[in-house]
């Protein structure tokens, strides 16, 4: 029988936008599914609500389970309500009215629309020109505070606070002991900034596709490891041309 494998990937400028590269990766996950050796994840900076309008428009595989709002929500089947033993975990220490609180005292920090905030995240806008004086302030102003939260900058633009464990690499993990998946059979795939964690996180094959916005770029280039790959294909391409590397597609 096949090794079972897990395939964790973000969507946006991961996954999701080259129509042609996803329509053959689609093609290889299938077979792979077909044999019993794929488990298949998504994880996303988008909502739930924001995923299920990519969904409409681009031609998604059904996931074995969704990962949303940057690592804070995990959803299994289909189901609306997520895991509550993440949510439970994420919890702990969590005060997302102080985060506000000290945020506030920052102008240049814009609000995203509620639809993009979470229980366990907080978003804004920042721009890149801007980000690299406040981002050292704003983690501070949040130490001095007590609070034990990531803040994460990804794309040039968006900035989020989370629980310390809430992020895309813990919630790999959570769903690796799930699933009964070693790290060494799980691949995770990413383009921007708050795909790091997955590749911080432990022993899990990483794929970078070769459209990855520069923070990752950089941070691959300072902290490449054997079980990392950067793909020279774009998005879904990149993610073919990693699978292939790794040995998990022929």
């Amino acid at each position: 029988m096949v090794a079972k494998f897990l395939l964790i990937t973000d969507l946006d400028n991961t996954l999701v936008g080259d129509r042609h590269a996803l329509e053959q990766l689609n093609q290889a996950l299938m077979k792979a599914r077909q044999s019993q050796a794929l488990l298949l994840v998504y994880s996303t900076g988008r909502s739930l609500a924001s995923y299920k309008r990519l969904r409409a428009k681009e031609p998604l595989l059904v996931p074995d389970a969704l990962v949303t709002s940057v690592g804070t929500e995990i959803y299994y089947g289909g189901s609306t309500t997520p895991d509550p033993d993440w949510s439970a975990k994420l919890d702990q220490g969590w005060q997302r009215d102080d985060v506000l609180s000290i945020t506030a005292h920052f102008n240049d920090l814009v609000l995203q629309p509620e639809a993009d905030q979470g229980p366990y995240k907080v978003s804004f806008y920042l721009s890149s020109t801007l980000a690299t004086d406040l981002l050292p302030r704003l983690e501070v102003a949040l130490h001095i505070r007590g609070l034990d939260v990531q803040v994460v900058y990804s794309g040039g633009k968006d900035l989020d606070i989370l629980p310390l464990q809430g992020n895309k690499g813990h919630a790999m993990q959570f769903l690796g002991h799930q699933f009964q998946v070693s790290p060494e059979q799980t691949v995770a795939c990413g383009d921007s900034g708050n795909d790091q964690s997955f590749f911080r996180a432990g022993q899990e094959r990483g794929i970078i596709v070769g459209n990855a916005r520069p923070e990752l770029l950089t941070w691959y280039q300072e902290s490449a490891a054997d079980h990392h790959y950067l793909a020279k294909a774009n998005c879904a391409g990149g993610i073919l041309e990693g699978l292939r590397h790794f040995g998990f597609l022929a």
